[in-house]
Order: structure tokens, then C-alpha cells, then sequence
């Protein structure tokens, strides 16, 4: 085990004081049941969020706190954790019990939990500043694209209806043609005091968003 985690060491960039605190960070409970990465994990989910969250409102000090919230909750959620997870190949490190060694479905949350171990790890054996650095580093790709937020159509078409009307938009599929490779879908959406607006698409989906963006250019919203 002293090897994989001076393997690790070097993979995040950070060398622990306290031995034993990554080695914790890396015991999931099926494994052992009474030292585990549990507490380590629920430390780190908040550590992550403070860490995140000051970096958001200083790089962006006149955004709206709506989309700040919706930046966040992308940066710090399970999937990101994941894909930094994966890209460390964080499995490879973590002590698992034989019941779980096999079972794949629950390899991701097992995996992402871990990372946020570690995050919680590296807080109590350096303190805010080392566990900012490792923050920083790794979530550093995730935070350049949150930089251009995109609410997508039906979003910003939702939000307008419910603020102003309390109601949600009605979307109405009406058809489909085109070949089955290449099917185009038609639908009809509105919003209270509003015309029927069609939306094409190659999925329902692409049509939905194509009639909420018309409906809001519409709007003038």
C-alpha cells in the first residue's frame, strides 16, 4: 500500500505529513467498516465548496448569484468529481472489500466520494492553502469553461414563464418525417398570452429548444 500511495503522491502534486490520512481517504467502508473515508469525504464535500465558491465570486465579481449558483453546482457535483476521478485513475488506489470489488455500478460513486476524500485529507494535513493549490490544479480545466455559461433555451424559457406567469410552457409534439436515419421532429410550445410556436429538430428534444428560442426571440427576452 506505501507504494500505490507515494504513486499517488505524485500524481496530485501533494506529499502528506500524516501517512495515514490518505490512507484512510483511500478505505472505502466495504473494506473496513470502522476507519474509512466517510468522515473524510463529508469534510472534503464542504471543503470543495468553500474553495470553489470564493474562486467564482472573485473571478467573477458582476455576475448574476443565479448563475454563479449554476456554475458551482457543475464544478463541485458527483459527475465532475468523476471525470478528475478517472483522470488521476483514482480506482486504482482505493481499498475496496471483495463485495464491491466487482460491482461495477457502483465504481463511480465509490470513486468520486474518494476524491473527495482526499480534498478533505489534504485540508486537515496542510490546511485551506495546500488544499487550494490541489483544488485549483485539478478542477482548473472545468473552471476556464465555466467562463461561457449557456443557458440553454427551454432554461431561460421556463424561467420567464414561471416568474411571470406561474405556469410552465406547453410543449406539444406533433410530428414526425423525414427516413429513419435522418428523422426531423416537429413541435409546438407556449407560454400564457403567447401564439403557438413551431420548433424543428432532429430530436424532441433539439425541437424544444428550437421553438423556445424562437418563442423568447419573439419575447424580445
Amino acid at each position: 500500500m506505501e507504494k500505490k500511495i507515494k504513486e499517488l503522491e505524485k500524481i496530485i502534486k501533494y506529499n502528506f505529513k500524516k501517512f495515514s490520512l490518505l490512507e484512510k481517504a483511500l478505505t472505502h467502508k466495504s473494506f473496513d467498516n470502522n476507519i474509512n473515508n466517510e468522515k473524510l469525504e463529508f469534510l472534503g464535500d464542504r471543503v470543495l465548496g468553500l474553495v470553489i465558491s470564493e474562486k467564482l465570486l472573485n473571478k467573477f465579481p458582476d455576475e448574476k448569484e443565479g448563475i454563479i449558483d449554476k456554475k458551482f453546482a457543475n464544478l463541485v457535483n458527483k459527475r465532475t468529481c468523476l471525470l478528475i476521478a478517472k483522470k488521476i485513475n483514482l480506482k486504482k488506489f482505493i481499498q475496496l472489500g471483495s463485495s464491491h470489488k466487482k460491482l461495477e455500478r457502483s465504481a463511480d460513486k465509490i470513486s468520486s466520494d474518494c476524491l473527495e476524500a482526499i480534498v478533505g485529507a489534504i485540508y486537515l494535513d496542510g490546511g485551506l492553502k495546500s488544499v487550494e493549490k490541489f483544488i485549483l490544479n485539478f478542477w482548473s480545466e472545468f473552471l476556464l469553461k465555466s467562463t461561457i455559461t449557456l443557458i440553454d433555451s427551454k432554461t431561460k424559457l421556463q424561467e420567464f414563464s414561471l416568474k411571470k406567469f406561474k405556469e410552465l410552457p406547453k410543449y406539444i409534439f406533433f410530428k414526425k418525417t423525414g427516413p429513419q436515419h435522418r428523422p426531423l421532429f416537429k413541435t409546438e410550445v407556449q407560454i400564457p398570452n403567447s401564439k403557438k410556436i413551431v420548433g424543428i429538430g432532429s430530436s424532441k428534444k433539439n425541437a424544444q429548444q428550437n421553438a423556445a428560442a424562437k418563442l423568447l426571440k419573439i419575447l424580445n427576452v
